[in-house]
């Protein structure tokens, strides 16, 4: 995919969960691309070492924050625009899971998730939407997952959570399309990250889990990277409230 752009030089991009993953690669792409990016974790090693690999630049913030804290989110955008002066594009790409049941799960598990995956989705667009309103201009783009549309043992309130999230990307869009704020989401089957290693580094379940894909791999971030950025892009500017689902084919069968 190299030589591929997408028309984003100068526009500010803001990347939750953006030092590891699908998060860090939209950034670096990003960047190469000419955007000017914010990225935020939870863990400021983390993100010292995404800062790391990215190079010093100009064009780079990264800001620790708990995307599910209402006066981290706060601080998150009142730095980024400090810095950059707007935000173009919100990739909500926090995310995270627990393997466990639903029916035997305890509250503060089946709570930490729902923050983590929907919650800090939520805050973040509020914020984002806040912003682009007076812009009359913007996108948000979420992160979610075919477990949205596939129930998966153990992936339980994971899913639920990502569901939810395709709600909110049409309710936004809704909302949101009077002030030229597009509002998508990029569902993905399994993507070869740290955060899903306990899957795909067991060769055994791995060939269980690509029979289920008829493109006969699970997904690298580079595949979810392009999607994310066009529809980041100029390019998606009358495509709204939609999930593109980035699976090789899994919820086609």
């Amino acid at each position: 995919m190299e030589g591929m752009t997408y028309g984003i030089a100068d526009k500010v991009f803001l990347v939750t969960g953006g030092s590891r993953g699908i998060g860090l690669d939209v950034a670096k792409t990003a960047l190469d691309q000419g955007a000017k990016v914010v990225i935020c974790g939870r863990k400021q090693e983390g993100l010292d070492a995404a800062v790391a690999e990215l190079g010093a630049n100009e064009r780079l913030l990264a800001v620790s924050a708990h995307v599910a804290k209402e006066a981290d989110v706060e601080r998150l955008f009142e730095q980024a625009v400090e810095r950059f002066g707007r935000i173009d594009a919100l990739v909500n790409n926090v995310g995270m899971n627990l393997i466990t049941g639903v029916a035997d799960a305890e509250p503060a598990l089946f709570n930490k998730i729902m923050e983590s995956n929907l919650t800090g989705a939520w805050l973040c667009s509020r914020k984002a939407a806040q912003l682009m309103r007076v812009q009359k201009a913007g996108k948000i783009v979420s992160i979610t997952s075919i477990a949205a549309r596939r129930a998966a043992p153990f992936m339980g309130i994971y899913g639920i959570a990502k569901a939810a999230i395709e709600m909110l990307t049409k309710t936004l869009a809704q909302e949101l399309a009077p002030f030229n704020i597009q509002v998508n989401a990029v569902a993905p089957c399994m993507v070869r990250t740290k955060f899903s290693q306990p899957f795909w580094s067991n060769e055994d379940l791995l060939k269980e889990i690509v029979k289920t894909v008829p493109m006969g791999r699970i997904a690298e971030t580079v595949d979810v990277v392009h999607p994310v950025l066009f529809l980041c892009s100029d390019g998606a500017g009358f495509v709204t409230g939609q999930t593109l689902m980035v699976d090789g084919g899994a919820s086609a069968v």
